[in-house]
């Protein structure tokens, strides 16, 4: 093996990627190494590269939908087997003594450290991941799993947060509203589809994958809705959505980092609805979806792109031209 590998690099923030020859990294105690067959791209990579958030570690290999197989394991680790398929979600690392991760919430861990923002990711021939949270994920297609790692595995822990919801508003139709759209459909409930003004594709792909109603961001839905799931990142959906569902329904942000939310009358909010905000992933979180995910099957769409054009995925991310999910194959 050569001692090198091409990764793409992020070297400012704000910035654009780079590529770069790099060492290949060497699994630490309780790691592996994973030669990386796909990294999915996501909205936040585009809010690391911009500076909206603002701690990334520098330089950074961005990418933290990560899917590929084990060439290589760190002392002391146990439950994986070189040669085996694993998938890395953004939730890297934790510390497993606070009081966040001693009682469950470990997406919430003060001390954690995230995939392709404080911890180098995907965008590369090699990665190197904790073993906690390197999840096993089957010989299935490298490309069609990637997405199932962030937007995936966020959606459907934003989907668990609106309950027993049976009308489900879903606010910016991109890669996680894809795949959480036909988790709905498979539990028998209803997806009314919000998308940028004018966006005719995407309420087009939206009403493919059985949403019963599809329409703009500024619209309101033709009955309340139980509950409302914004991925998009803009902070004006919350009082829309506010306003569209119905006394006693939730607005389930499921985003790491949104737009001003701005102001809006208490009689919005009042009828006991409630907004929530969903935080990074837990392992049983990834362990649950990836479970379920081929028994509905979900079925992904992407569009892939070589390693070396992923600042150009990320541009096309920006401007609204993918349909679904984009992944970067090395």
């Amino acid at each position: 093996m050569n001692d090198t590998m091409r990764a793409m690099v992020l070297e400012t923030s704000p910035g654009r990627l780079v590529a770069r020859e790099l060492p290949i990294p060497t699994p630490g105690p309780g790691q592996v190494r994973i030669q990386v067959e796909a990294c999915g791209i996501c909205r936040t990579d585009l809010h690391v590269i911009d500076a909206e958030l603002t701690e990334p570690k520098l330089p950074l290999v961005p990418g933290h939908q990560v899917v590929g197989c084990v060439d290589a394991l760190g002392a002391g680790v146990d439950g994986l087997q070189l040669g085996q398929r694993v998938g890395v979600p953004w939730l890297g690392w934790t510390c497993g003594e606070c009081s966040y991760c001693r009682s469950g919430a470990e997406n919430l861990c003060d001390r954690a450290r995230f995939t392709g923002y404080t911890l180098d990711g995907g965008f590369a021939e090699h990665a190197v991941a904790d073993v906690r949270y390197a999840f096993p994920v089957g010989a299935g297609d490298a490309v069609a799993t990637a997405p199932l790692l962030c937007a995936g595995l966020i959606g459907y822990r934003t989907l668990r947060f609106a309950g027993d919801a049976q009308r489900i508003g879903i606010y910016g139709f991109g890669a996680a509203a894809h795949i959480i759209a036909q988790v709905c459909a498979w539990q028998g409930r209803l997806v009314y589809a919000f998308t940028r003004p004018g966006d005719r594709a995407a309420q087009q792909f939206a009403a493919e994958l059985g949403a019963v109603w599809v329409g703009s961001s500024d619209e309101s839905p033709p009955e309340p809705l139980d509950a409302a799931l914004l991925f998009a990142p803009a902070g004006e959906t919350v009082p829309a959505a506010l306003r569209a569902v119905r006394k006693g329904g939730v607005v389930v942000c499921g985003g790491i980092h949104m737009s001003d939310i701005p102001s809006f009358p208490y009689a919005s909010l009042w009828g006991e609805r409630s907004i929530r905000s969903v935080a990074n992933l837990t392992r049983a979180d990834g362990e649950e979806f990836l479970a379920l995910a081929p028994r509905v099957p979900v079925r992904t769409v992407t569009t892939t792109y070589p390693l070396a054009a992923a600042q150009r995925a990320l541009d096309d991310l920006r401007a609204g031209r993918l349909q679904g999910a984009g992944v970067i194959v090395p």
